[in-house]
């Protein structure tokens, strides 16, 4: 039983201090807290659970600079943190992750295990307490209490798969500090672990509404499950296409409920990203973030150009100058895409809603300020595409894809971070249909992608655009997934999905050809802290 007692003892300390003797050591205990009588209703319950979620937008979400999405992002073929100028060397952390040379001694690598462990932990702190309530001294039913045990441990599981997804071979905790030093566990182990957690609870959960945004639905867990299975061939060493399709299907139908009671694919294509996005139809699951709340969005600090950015976009917040859309990867959108018009920074820059030129502050100091898609120097003698350290300040599109709004919208910086959307899960179908088929495509995962692709395109230009089961290669899926998801941390696992991870060039990156590096190395240090764990073949 965990304990909060007043002790007399703590007062005699305090007469030490003053030269006051006390020698009257007996314990007093004023009150006692356990698990069991902590909690008095079903919404301190509810909050219980939602310091996990608090907790998890600094190692998932863009927010940092060392968490899941900076190594699935920057590891991958979209988007990269050159050096610009004097900017952005950064002990050459960056570009380590770009040409897939980092090792076991990386700082950042091991403050995202930290911060992903740290999460788990407070995940299995919440399941613990929680655990222990009495249902009906608060005032619940044993259904319900299930429900929020369901819904920890669902958030438990997606934990864990990200955990599995960088690492692969970890240990399997469900009580803090239980064992001291836990051993590593195989990829197929905490695979299956995964999978019995999401099946043993996922019908348990509430169906998604309006009031659980941001929290664990039961449509949440069912793309949970259709990733899981659409990576079971990677992450356990066995295709698990079917589960894909099911899961995905159960998400796509509404079996898991809606935030707008009709899920649908949002035909805005900033429908999902804008400072209004909790009423997209097509948003599943993403942390609620908001400025009158003192909680806003901190997105922006790693796509945005320095402080002269903030004039062209009317906005009281600047960048840091760090994340770039890598050349190939702009080169992949045909110019009448509607996403490489609507989700990029890129060309002239100009004060919103005037022809008066943005001014550059670096390279281009007092120079009418142009993004460029290359990054390379602009002396003489430079041509091509440049390198990861041969940057400057107005190098490479920028991300324009999440909006938030000019200072004088009532809904400025308001948007939330989306993690699952229904889009994703008409992908998924897609793939794991023509996986079944070969490779090749069925005319029902035509019709899926097409249903995503035909909202960026006009009418006219659409006849040349749509896919047939003959142009929707595997190959093309990969390239049109890369299209949709861009900046939603998932290109990495994609990559290693479709076996491209280590053997496709880009941009400034040639291929290694070494499968180890699909798995990040356990860092360094954690290896020193606990003698258990086992490192990553290859490092």
């Amino acid at each position: 039983m965990k304990k909060i007692n007043l002790f007399q003892k703590a007062a005699c300390a305090m007469g030490v201090l003053l030269t006051i003797g006390c020698t009257d050591l007996e314990e007093t205990t004023y009150s006692e807290l356990s698990e069991s009588n902590f909690y008095k209703t079903e919404l301190e319950l509810v909050q219980a659970n939602l310091r996990p979620f608090t907790h998890m937008q600094a190692w998932l979400a863009w927010s940092g600079q060392d968490g899941y999405y900076y190594h699935n992002e920057l590891s991958a073929d979209q988007t990269a943190w050159p050096q610009k100028g004097r900017h952005g060397y950064d002990n050459a952390d960056h570009i380590r992750q770009h040409y897939h040379t980092w090792t076991e001694q990386e700082g950042r690598l091991n403050s995202a295990w930290r911060l992903m462990w740290t999460g788990l932990g407070f995940v299995n702190t919440a399941i613990e307490s929680i655990e222990a309530v009495d249902a009906a001294s608060i005032g619940v039913t044993p259904e319900r209490l299930a429900s929020i045990v369901a819904e920890a441990k669902v958030l438990r599981a997606y934990h864990y798969m990200k955990i599995m997804d960088m690492w692969g071979n970890v240990p399997i905790v469900t009580t803090v500090g239980e064992p001291n030093n836990p051993a590593t566990a195989t990829r197929e182990e905490v695979f299956a672990f995964i999978e019995q957690e999401l099946l043993e609870n996922v019908e348990k959960l509430q169906p998604l509404s309006p009031k659980l945004i941001g929290r664990m639905s039961r449509a949440v867990g069912y793309s949970i499950l259709s990733e899981l299975y659409l990576n079971a061939e990677v992450w356990s060493g066995t295709p698990r296409w079917e589960e894909s399709v099911m899961y995905s299907d159960k998400v796509i139908n509404g079996d898991g409920g809606s935030l707008t009671g009709n899920i649908a694919l949002d035909q805005d294509p900033l429908g999902p990203f804008n400072n209004t996005n909790e009423d997209s139809p097509e948003n599943i699951f993403q942390f609620p973030f908001s400025r009158k709340n003192d909680f806003g969005y901190d997105w922006r600090s790693f796509y945005m150009g320095f402080s002269n950015m903030t004039a062209a976009l009317d906005v009281n917040y600047s960048g840091n100058n760090a994340f770039v859309v890598v050349p190939t990867a702009f080169n992949a959108y045909k110019e009448n895409d509607i996403r490489k018009q609507e989700w990029f920074l890129f060309g002239p820059q100009y004060k919103l809603g005037t022809d008066e030129p943005i001014l550059g502050s670096e390279e281009y100091n007092g120079q009418p300020f142009i993004y460029v898609n290359n990054i390379r120097r602009n002396t003489e003698g430079q041509t091509g595409e440049g390198s990861m350290t041969d940057g400057e300040e107005n190098s490479g599109a920028r991300f324009h894809k999440y909006r938030s709004g000019t200072q004088d919208d009532p809904n400025y910086l308001e948007g939330d971070y989306v993690i699952y959307r229904l889009t994703e899960m008409y992908f998924n179908k897609a793939e794991a249909l023509m996986r079944l088929n070969n490779g090749n495509a069925t005319q029902e995962a035509v019709d899926l992608i097409n249903q995503s692709k035909v909202r960026y395109f006009t009418a006219d230009d659409w006849v040349d655009e749509a896919y047939t089961t003959s142009t929707l290669t595997m190959e093309e899926l990969l390239a049109e997934r890369g299209r949709e998801f861009i900046f939603e941390g998932k290109r990495r696992t994609d990559l290693i999905r479709f076996g491209a991870f280590t053997t496709n060039s880009w941009w400034d990156h040639e291929p290694s050809g070494d499968p180890n590096l699909t798995l990040y190395p356990i860092p360094f240090r954690q290896l020193q802290a606990n003698p258990n764990l086992v490192q990553n073949p290859g490092y």
